[in-house]
């Protein structure tokens, strides 16, 4: 086994990667509650959000240029604030959040796919788990390569979702549009900001990245940018093609929205959010794995995991675990109730990593790419606002 993995990713495959994680199967189920929140402005709720998460994005660009390295969080508190036994504690705190998302993932992927094919619930996950564990550790190019595919089909939906919800006649409700409220949207983009969990996880491939203090940086904030106005088209077109109360009501909202612009079945949506769904499985296992292998720095016990093969370049031993965790997971754990959990660990997270960059930046100024000091100050300021008000819609 060795100990170094292989620099095979370039910005294109990068970005299409944070543009993956991002979007997910979220959007396909969120726009509904957004909807409810905010009504026809959840665009406005969408943009909001993607407003809130700029700041920490910015942060963690900085952060991949001052420190690339494959345990990206556990690295940059490590680097700011000089306790070890913090960094890895946040490092393992990221691989359970990947773990119990992929999870969560995986099990609404699977519940899609037997609406299209009669199989057994278990049999789906326990199939395409070890499938994307597989691929997972052939080796980083090919998984998001696959990935990249996956996000293409992914945008396909949604674009077509966009074209059939602006050629539809309006919905009553978007026609008779009330002023935009502030409570209302702002109550939409509390729930619209988990929908851009996702680009952390970029800065967890340095170590497979070519000329990463340069890639990294631009990938992270090209995704975000494009993923917050693919949002905010698709929303657009969701609270203009559908009437309020029946988009909220919905648990498949897109798939809503085609039938009532296009007619028919939507058996083909649901196959789009299949491979959503193994689009987000396969890049958190992706992710997860190479926190494991940085963490495996640090000796220990966690040094079982910093070794990548030789042939593949891919840490097979912690993509092992984190495959079988995921597969175990949705086979056994109430997942809905554990990914609620999720947001709120990388919330507070993201409050310490935007607290490791203000040290760190009172001491060392100088970096590869830098942000002004205001920019990690307004990503403890938003995240904090974040997770406090995710915590009181939860209790």
């Amino acid at each position: 086994m060795s100990e170094q993995l292989k620099r095979r990713i370039g910005f294109g495959l990068l970005t299409a990667y944070g543009v993956g994680v991002m979007v997910g199967a979220g959007i396909y189920v969120l726009v509904g509650a957004v909807a409810g929140a905010a009504g026809i402005w959840a665009p406005l709720a969408f943009l909001a959000a993607g407003a809130v998460a700029a700041p920490t994005a910015l942060s963690y660009a900085e952060w991949s240029a001052r420190v690339p390295e494959a345990a990206g969080e556990a690295a940059y508190i490590r680097a700011g604030f000089d306790m070890p036994r913090l960094a890895v504690l946040v490092g393992l705190a990221i691989v359970v959040a990947g773990t119990i998302s992929a999870a969560a993932v995986l099990r609404g992927g699977v519940g899609y796919l037997t609406g299209i094919v009669d199989l057994p619930i278990w049999l789906g996950v326990a199939g395409l788990g070890l499938a994307l564990t597989l691929v997972a550790g052939l080796g980083v190019l090919e998984s998001l390569s696959l990935a990249a595919l996956f996000t293409v089909i992914e945008l396909a939906g949604l674009a077509l979702i966009v074209w059939a919800g602006m050629g539809a006649a309006p919905a009553p409700d978007y026609v008779a549009a009330p002023p935009p409220g502030l409570a209302a949207i702002g109550a939409g983009a509390v729930l619209a900001f988990f929908a851009f969990i996702g680009f952390e996880d970029m800065v967890n491939m340095a170590e497979e990245v070519r000329e990463p203090t340069r890639t990294l940086p631009r990938a992270i904030l090209v995704s975000l940018a494009i993923t917050t106005l693919l949002y905010a088209l698709v929303s657009w077109a969701a609270v203009r093609a559908v009437p309020l109360e029946e988009l909220a009501a919905s648990e498949r909202p897109l798939a809503l929205v085609w039938q009532e612009t296009r007619g028919g079945g939507a058996a083909g949506f649901s196959a789009i959010a299949v491979f959503a769904a193994l689009n987000g499985v396969l890049a958190q296992v992706v992710m997860a794995a190479r926190v494991l292998f940085g963490l495996g720095k640090t000796g220990g016990p966690l040094a079982v995991f910093h070794h990548a093969h030789p042939r593949f370049g891919t840490p097979l031993p912690a993509t092992a675990l984190v495959g079988a965790a995921v597969i175990g997971a949705a086979l056994l754990l109430p997942v809905d109730v554990l990914a609620g959990a999720t947001s709120a660990v990388l919330l507070a997270v993201f409050v310490l990593i935007n607290a490791a960059l203000i040290a760190v930046k009172r001491r060392v100024p100088e970096a590869p790419f830098r942000v002004p000091m205001a920019v990690p100050v307004a990503g403890v300021a938003m995240s904090l606002l974040a997770l406090v008000a995710g915590l009181a819609g939860q209790g």
